[in-house]
Parts: C-alpha cells; structure tokens; sequence
C-alpha cells in the first residue's frame, strides 16, 4: 500500500514521470506530517511547566520523528525504503505513531475543555498531570503498535466457499502472503521466521500478493533470499504489487522468478487433480498505468483457461474487483491496504479502495479476500485493532444456491 506521495529516484521516463508528478505535492505532504507535532508543541509541551531547554529538547526529537519520512528520502533516496539500522527505523516509528495519537488525545481534551468552557464561561486550567497521564499513554499504544506491526504474524485460518468448486478440490489449501515489504524493518531474519512458520503449515499452494519489497535489488538481495525456500505441493506464485515499480520492476520480476517464484502477470497456471482443473490467475498491479510496463490486463490473464474451472484471481489492489466479478472469476485475493493498520484510520484507507479494506466481501456473488498484510511499508509501522495475518484459506464446495 503507497499512503503518502513520494518516489524514489529511479531510471527510465517512468520514474521522472512518476516523480514529477509527486514532487508537486511534496510540500503539502511535509507540511501534514508536521501538524500532529504542531499541536503536541502549541497544546501539550508549551504549558508543561518545564524549564525551556527540556521542552525545545523534546520539541526538537519529536519533530525529526515527525519528518522521518523526510529523512528517508535525503539519506536513502526513498521515503519508502530507509538504508540505515534497524533500531533507528523502530525508534522513529515509535516517536511518530506516539506524536500523531498524543495529538489525537490533546484534541479531545481541548475539546472536553471547550464544553467545560460553555458551562462555566472559561476554559479550565489542566493540570500538568493529566498531560503526563494522555502522553504515557500514547508513548505506551505506540509501542504496543509498532511491536505488533513487527512481529512474524500470527495464523488466521479462513474457509471460502466457491461455486462449482470440483470434489477433488474440496478442503484445498492455499496460503495468502502479501504486503511483506521487506526492507531494513523486515531483513532476512524476519523472512526467515516467515518462510519457516509458512513451511511447516504444509498448504497445497502458496500465492504472494505483491509489494514483496522496500528497496533497491541491490540493497535487498540477502533480505529477500529466504523466500526462495517456501513449499507447497502446488507451488508458490506470485504477482507484483505498486511498490515493485518504485524499485526496479524488471529486475525485481526476473529476481522474484529467479527464486522459484511463478510471477503470474497478466498470465495463468492450471492446477490439476485427476480430471478436474482450478484456475490461478494474477494481474499486474494498476501502478504500471503510469509506467511503460504491462498494464493489468484481466482479459489476457484468463485467455485459453480451462472452460468451466474456477478461478482465483491474484490482484494486488482490491479496488477493481467489479470487472474480475463481471468475468466469472470465483474468488479474488488482494492486499494493498494493509487492513487500515489502525482501527479508525481503516475507514479512510477503505474509501480510497472502494470501500474494501480487511476480510471476506461479496461481490456480485464473487468471494473477495482482502489480507492485512503480512508486513507493511517502513513508513508508517504501528497496528492498533487492525493485525497482521499469515492466511491459510481453505476452499469448499459451496451449496447449491447459497451463491
């Protein structure tokens, strides 16, 4: 998922395309980062009553925390994909997620001021404790946020009922990666952990929903070789997500295949069992509209499938789900969204996919699977109520009717 505006420096006229395009809103971009720590500066640490080199002390971290992103793109030349150890890029997470909640909260208490204020006729004095009590608390959720966007994701089984799903296919079981953004936040020994959980579920198929990576092929080489040992009997296939164009697409898709990794774009494969055939379909990702790359071409994906097998589609933004729903497709799996990372914060991120961002919807009597993510963009790494998932979803034959 790509929530803020800004590309690397890249080759070829797509990448000064792109970036023209995004460099005009780059000043509006910094300026909306900086207001949560705005507001923490003119509402919370003003009226501490702190000596003032502690509060320009922390005014000045929390405000690098604030324009990290910033930092990214001078130091690494990416916003999405900072070189530089780890620990630093957990700290500025950390410092961010707990800048925009305690702007969040010192709202609420202003406006609970403002209503004290109707009553009264003046706005009452707060004391200092209650800012200390509102900035544990945001220090504390955006730690507990940043811990849960980090760690190896916890399994989350689903079962998906498809129309006309063959017997031999009854209970077939497939593993849904996406959203791994492997990066500087997300190194090979995160993808190993990932690779080794995802081994031992023992699924039939793995597919990879795109957005594999933050970061040049260069720089994410070792990172990214522990995909190279996933298992399944069916195998592992994958398609590209919008983050794959920001970083070299040709030599991330021929890297990616490098690895034993089917890359189905704009392309199918034919799962078999004795007679009866499934259809695993996958598209390129709507990014490429912008680049001279392959655009998403769903007609070209499904040309010469097998007549009357089902279909799962692999499309790594759920937003165009209307036209694989209107071409017969049985089930579609999507990322992208991350889920919203952050309960509030999802109903923004669903208006921007047309109203789809976690979980099982029906389309038209089309099942769509839209995953949280197993990792997510170094940006912006906290997960308050919205997890991240290693997702076994297991088909069955649905009723006669119920679809």
């Amino acid at each position: 998922m790509t929530m803020f505006l800004v590309l690397p420096k890249g080759k070829g006229s797509h990448s000064r395309c792109a970036l023209g395009f995004f460099e005009k809103r780059i000043l509006m971009f910094h300026f909306i980062l900086g207001l949560p720590w705005l507001v923490v500066l003119l509402r919370f640490l003003i009226p501490l009553p702190w000596i003032i080199p502690a509060k320009v002390a922390v005014a000045a971290v929390l405000l690098v925390a604030s324009q990290h992103l910033t930092i990214n793109r001078i130091s690494s030349g990416s916003v999405f994909a900072p070189e530089y150890p780890r620990p630093l890029v957990i700290l500025f997470n950390l410092l961010f997620g707990a800048t925009v909640l305690l702007a969040i909260f010192q709202l609420a208490l202003d406006a609970v001021s403002l209503l004290f204020m109707l009553v009264d006729g003046q706005f009452p004095s707060v004391p200092p404790e209650v800012r200390y009590v509102i900035g544990a608390i945001a220090l504390a959720l955006s730690g507990w946020g940043v811990m849960q966007a980090i760690r190896v994701p916890p399994l989350k089984n689903v079962e998906i009922a498809i129309a006309g799903l063959p017997p031999e296919f009854e209970g077939y079981r497939l593993l849904q990666l996406t959203d791994l953004h492997i990066s500087r936040l997300f190194p090979a020994a995160w993808a190993e952990k990932v690779v080794s959980k995802a081994n031992a579920l023992d699924v039939d198929l793995i597919a990879i929903t795109g957005d594999f990576i933050d970061g040049s092929l260069e720089n994410r080489r070792a990172d990214i070789a522990p995909l190279a040992k996933l298992r399944a009997r069916d195998g592992v296939y994958a398609i590209p997500g919008n983050h794959e164009y920001f970083f070299g697409y040709e030599d991330w898709m021929q890297h990616d295949a490098s690895l034993g990794i089917q890359m189905l774009t704009n392309r199918h494969a034919v799962i078999q069992r004795d007679d009866a055939r499934l259809v695993v379909a996958g598209l390129t990702d709507l990014a490429a509209v912008r680049s001279r790359f392959p655009k998403p071409d769903l007609a070209a994906a499904l040309r010469s499938a097998p007549e009357g097998a089902p279909i799962i589609l692999l499309d790594h933004q759920p937003r165009m789900v209307a036209r694989a729903s209107k071409a017969g497709v049985a089930l579609q799996l999507s990322g992208h969204t991350h889920g919203g990372m952050v309960w509030g914060l999802d109903r923004l991120v669903a208006r921007g996919n047309n109203g789809f961002v976690s979980g099982l919807y029906d389309v038209a009597g089309m099942q769509l699977y839209v995953n949280n993510g197993t990792g997510l963009w170094p940006g912006f790494a906290l997960r308050l109520g919205r997890p991240s998932e290693l997702t076994v979803i297991t088909l069955r034959r649905a009723a006669s009717g119920t679809l």
